[in-house]
């Protein structure tokens, strides 16, 4: 089993910046991929950004060039810097590790973008 955490959600004015992170725990393997996925009201979850060792990471459109997603192998963490927050990214944050068999999601951090 794995378990994953999240933190950093939380109220921004548009324009605004959040960073959120997630930490997994318990029996990871050498190999998988972690990530971000939010849905928002009414909307099915989507792909925000992913991360694994092999392959640049990769954005959702309509987040590229204002998300950054990083990784520290060592502590089996990710992080996710969102900068120009729009309304339009308010959602429940949910992070995401997925490894050979099985798929493992944090409990969901909120992100709201108003003023």
């Amino acid at each position: 089993q794995v378990q994953l955490v999240e933190s950093g959600g939380g109220l921004v004015q548009p324009g605004g910046s959040l960073r959120l992170s997630c930490a997994a725990s318990g029996s990871i393997s050498t190999f998988n991929t972690m990530g971000w996925y939010r849905q928002a009201p009414g909307k099915q979850r989507e792909l925000v950004a992913i991360i694994t060792s092999s392959y640049s990471p990769a954005y959702a459109n309509s987040v590229k060039g204002r998300f950054t997603i990083s990784r520290t192998y060592a502590k089996n963490t990710v992080d996710l810097q969102m900068n120009s927050l729009k309304p339009e990214d308010t959602a429940v944050y949910y992070c995401h590790l997925g490894q050979v068999g099985s798929d493992y999601w944090g409990q969901g951090t909120q992100v709201t973008v108003s003023s």
